[in-house]
């Protein structure tokens, strides 16, 4: 089961004194978690509650006398503190785990008794959070896993909490693998914070998404007070006067000053005290976080490139970011700008490329490398669905406009066309400038995107295949989509609308033999030009089907 058994059983017996290590018996060795995490439980309960509690209880004012209604509040809220203390209790009684010289074990389980192992060799990372309650009592939360693409609860044993001492030593002592090939000399302080960075903050798309939501709270908080007339005549009387263009603008520009403030703020929380080092045996650890703190690590022997990211804002500053590309990597916070797999924030993109370097142990980071250029057909392939997708609202909203006979819709018709179309224009041939590939020693390095720049650095030694895909219009202008496949990451990364004779070129010289077999070549003796016009023909393996109309192969 990839190193992983889990069974049903008995519970664990309860412990035999106030230490953590449970002793006597055959089953020696184990540990019991920190009996602290009740005082946790009852703050986050208790906080839980009355956030939830105290607007239910003020909806009721005006309505029916308010002695009763608080003290049914209270004593609810005190059966539901208890009942969840007593379901950590519970919890806390039947957890144990066991750190061996073969497994690290964890039984758990009120009604049903597990009884987990994680094969030590197969174990890959082990996390360390933990929030402000955590912090304040001196634990930790640790996350074992084992680095593999199945579910969270399948490939991760969560201790929470113990000792930070303790996980400490539990992550010393499961990392403590030395890696082939790596360098002693490499190890120490890779980055570390620059307050400067935090300009970078509003530039994410962050903020636009605290600022609606900072909108969506006014009124909701305002709903459950039963003042939400109020607020709206209030904002209309501001802005009286004013008209409905400028109302909006004001608005919208106040609900960015809010996004940002926020931004900010969750940059500083979630950043400081960031630090990047590489630990002996080869493990890179990512330490950050203000109140609630992260260390994260990741070895080396996982590694397979890395992702420098430029999203929009961020690129027009001159910053980027730097993930990892690396097997096993968590895909919940895949679109966080703090995800698991994170190395360095918005930094100068310069800062960027050094930390990259120093990350694959290369003199020059391969995301620096010069790129070849796509033709002019992906050039024309982006400005015609571009203009497509802003011409679409005008055939919706003239039509409408003349049913209904409002001519506002011919006029908001003739304006977002106005608009959209020479932005969209620009975003495409962006978008086409940004197109490259290109090989730099051991790393094939692909870059795509406008509002999400990505150049990617992949080993060659961690493609395990390729993928072409061809449709009617590309294949008409003689352009195909090169994926490059791995088990890391994002588990394809892609050069789109590469000319086909070079695309197929490009991965035969990428990858020497993975394409080979899948390639025809025409004719007798081949000169090295022909050699790059080579057609593609089905292997012997299933290949996936294209869309109708389109061809697609896959490589082994």
């Amino acid at each position: 089961m990839s190193g992983l058994a889990e069974s049903v059983g008995r519970a664990a017996p309860g412990p035999a004194g106030p230490g953590d290590a449970v002793p006597g018996g055959p089953d020696t060795g184990w540990r019991r978690l920190d009996r602290r995490s009740l005082l946790i439980t009852v703050q986050m309960t208790g906080g839980v509650v009355t956030a939830v509690g105290l607007p239910v209880t003020l909806s009721f004012q005006g309505w029916v006398p308010m002695g009763p209604v608080i003290a049914w509040a209270v004593g609810l809220s005190l059966l539901l503190i208890a009942g969840g203390v007593g379901l950590d209790a519970l919890r806390l009684r039947h957890s144990r785990y066991r750190i061996g010289p073969d497994r690290a074990e964890l039984r758990s389980g009120i009604l049903f008794a597990k009884h987990r192992s994680l094969s030590r060799e197969r174990i890959r990372s082990v996390d360390l959070v933990a929030h402000p309650l955590l912090r304040l009592l001196g634990l930790v939360e640790v996350r074992i896993g084992t680095g593999e693409q199945s579910s969270a609860q399948e490939a991760t044993l969560e201790l929470r909490p113990v000792r930070r001492a303790e996980g400490e030593r539990l992550r010393r002592e499961l990392l403590s693998r030395a890696a082939p090939g790596t360098a002693p000399d490499a190890e120490g302080t890779l980055a570390s914070l620059d307050v400067r960075w935090i300009r970078y903050a509003p530039l994410s798309f962050v903020t636009s998404a605290l600022a609606a939501a900072v909108g969506g709270a006014v009124m909701q908080v305002s709903e459950w007070f039963g003042v939400q007339e109020e607020v709206i005549e209030r904002v209309g009387d501001a802005f009286r006067g004013m008209s409905v263009a400028g109302m909006v603008l004001a608005l919208v520009a106040g609900a960015l000053a809010a996004g940002s403030v926020g931004a900010l703020g969750l940059w500083v929380e979630m950043w400081w005290g960031y630090r990047l080092e590489r630990e002996p045996g080869g493990t890179l650890r990512v330490r950050r976080g203000l109140l609630t703190t992260r260390s994260v690590s990741l070895e080396e022997a996982r590694l397979r490139g890395v992702d420098v990211v430029e999203p929009l804002g961020l690129r027009l500053s001159g910053a980027a970011r730097v993930d990892a590309v690396a097997t096993g990597l968590s895909r919940r916070d895949e679109e966080d700008q703090a995800g698991p797999g994170t190395l360095l924030p918005a930094a100068p993109r310069r800062r960027a490329d050094e930390v990259a370097a120093r990350v694959l142990r290369e003199p020059v980071t391969p995301t620096a490398a010069p790129l070849t250029p796509h033709p002019r057909a992906a050039r024309t392939r982006r400005v015609r669905w571009a203009v497509s997708a802003a011409l679409a609202p005008a055939p919706v909203l003239l039509p409408l406009g003349a049913l209904t006979g409002v001519p506002v819709l011919a006029y908001l018709a003739a304006g977002t066309t106005a608009v959209l179309v020479p932005v969209a224009v620009a975003l495409a041939r962006d978008a086409y400038r940004g197109l490259g590939h290109a090989l730099a020693g051991d790393y094939l390095v692909v870059r795509s995107g406008t509002l999400r720049r990505s150049t990617v650095a992949l080993r060659r030694a961690g493609v395990i295949g390729w993928t072409v895909k061809q449709s009617v219009l590309q294949r008409r202008a003689g352009l195909v989509t090169l994926s490059a496949t791995t088990a890391a990451g994002a588990q394809a990364y892609a050069a789109y609308d590469v000319a086909e004779a070079e695309g197929l070129a490009f991965a035969e010289r990428a990858v020497p033999g993975l394409l080979g077999p899948f390639l025809e070549r025409a004719g007798a003796p081949e000169t090295a030009r022909s050699a790059q016009r080579r057609s593609v023909s089905a292997s012997s393996r299933p290949c996936a089907r294209g869309r109708p109309g389109g061809r697609r192969w896959s490589g082994p």
